[in-house]
């Protein structure tokens, strides 16, 4: 395809739908559930309900694009990118913010391992490399973007946030999915050439057969479900995290949205250099002790109000997730056959979103029958208890450069 080749203009694309999608997400979402009369059940709901959309069509995504090309996949997840932020100036209840998040969820379903596809296309043995400092780039979008739509809550509000005030942050969303979309098209104008034409029979077979294969090894699936285990606390902290800091420490929605961004800002910083580590020696180490140091300060968020506190235990996290994020899916990489790194993208997105959309889930349904501290040690006991199943089940390292380590079919 030869997209790697404007590697930075691809960063920012990456960059500007990140923002935009964070804009809309964290802490302003669960706010705004909240501002509509939403209680935690409900709030749960209208987190994890993006993610959910991943469940169903990341995985069909990522393995069309190995049928029909990245581009075309890639800019039509930039399209929803661009619109569905204008949806929400027509929400006025949850019931209806829930089904625009559902729909929301389709921008990251289909560009997300789309795009992870395209940058593993060309890393070659550098994939733990390359996929993190891509990830570290892109990501900033949510480290930008998650203090931005509380500060832009917190100048525009003079008490509680108002329903113009929440609109303000989406208008902001959507311009920056526009913008994302217009820089997607100018870069990848002729770029990829059309795919050769088949046969419905032989594209539904090679669609089919790269799910099968990928889908196949359990070593695959465990890689997968270490991130998947531990985006169950991410999901977890995205919604409840700023109204446990507005509501429980009694900070402002731009300090809400700030320890968010810590935790964004440390996963960025450290994952490059992590990713050329898992490269070097190996991902299994990495991925326990981040799963290790992800469950002790999860567990440790309700046991501090102070705004610092708060912010040292969300950096460690920030680490935590570091650890496993630049390890896990370049793992899942060196498994399995480069034809099928579509495929296996979009499996690893769809166990990455069951756990990224059961989080705010769980964590409503805890917090509507106890407090804080149990909820979230039930959560950080199960990312405990995942560490010796992964350590049964993957045994060894998979082999860096792309060899087949899949069965062919």
């Amino acid at each position: 395809m030869g997209l790697l080749n404007p590697y930075y203009a691809l960063c920012a694309v990456g960059f500007l739908a990140r923002f935009s999608y964070a804009l809309a997400r964290t802490p302003v979402l669960p706010l705004f559930a909240l501002h509509l009369g939403a209680g935690p059940e409900a709030i749960g709901l209208v987190v994890g309900i993006s993610t959910v959309t991943g469940i169903f069509f990341k995985l069909p995504a990522g393995a069309a694009s190995d049928l029909i090309g990245r581009k075309k996949t890639l800019l039509a997840g930039l399209v929803v990118f661009a619109v569905m932020p204008f949806t929400y100036l027509l929400v006025s209840s949850s019931q209806l913010l829930m089904l625009i998040r559902f729909l929301h969820g389709f921008a990251t379903a289909i560009y997300g391992p789309v795009a992870m596809a395209v940058v593993m296309d060309a890393a070659g043995g550098r994939k733990g490399e390359m996929l993190s400092w891509f990830s570290s780039v892109t990501i900033i979008g949510n480290l930008v973007g998650a203090p931005a739509g509380g500060f832009i809550l917190y100048r525009l509000a003079t008490g509680a946030p108002s329903l113009f005030d929440f609109q303000a942050v989406y208008l902001a969303s959507g311009a920056a999915g526009l913008l994302a979309l217009l820089l997607a098209l100018a870069i990848l104008r002729g770029r990829e050439a059309v795919a050769p034409s088949r046969g419905l029979r032989e594209a539904l077979r090679r669609f089919s057969s790269g799910i099968r294969e990928v889908l196949s090894d359990r070593r695959v699936v465990a890689a997968s479900s270490m991130e998947g285990l531990q985006n169950l606390t991410v999901g977890a902290l995205e919604a409840f995290l700023p109204i446990y800091a507005v509501k429980v420490a009694e900070l402002n929605e731009f300090q809400a949205g700030l320890l968010w961004g810590v935790q964004v800002l440390v996963t960025i910083l450290s994952k490059p250099v992590l990713g050329r580590t898992s490269d070097l020696y190996g991902r299994r180490p990495l991925i326990v002790g981040g799963m290790a140091l992800c469950a002790l300060s999860f567990g440790a968020i309700p046991l501090v109000q102070n705004f610092y506190l708060l912010l040292i235990t969300a950096a460690f996290f920030g680490l935590g997730e570091a650890l496993v994020t630049s390890s896990s899916a370049a793992l899942v990489a060196d498994i399995c056959h480069q034809r099928h790194f579509g495929a296996a993208m979009g499996a690893f997105g769809t166990i990455f979103d069951v756990g990224h959309a059961a989080g705010p889930i769980v964590a409503g349904l805890l917090l509507a029958r106890m407090d804080y501290l149990p909820s979230f040690w039930i959560m950080a006991a199960a990312l405990l208890a995942s560490i010796p199943v992964f350590l049964w089940t993957v045994t060894h390292e998979g082999q860096a450069g792309g060899t087949d380590w899949c069965k062919t079919k």
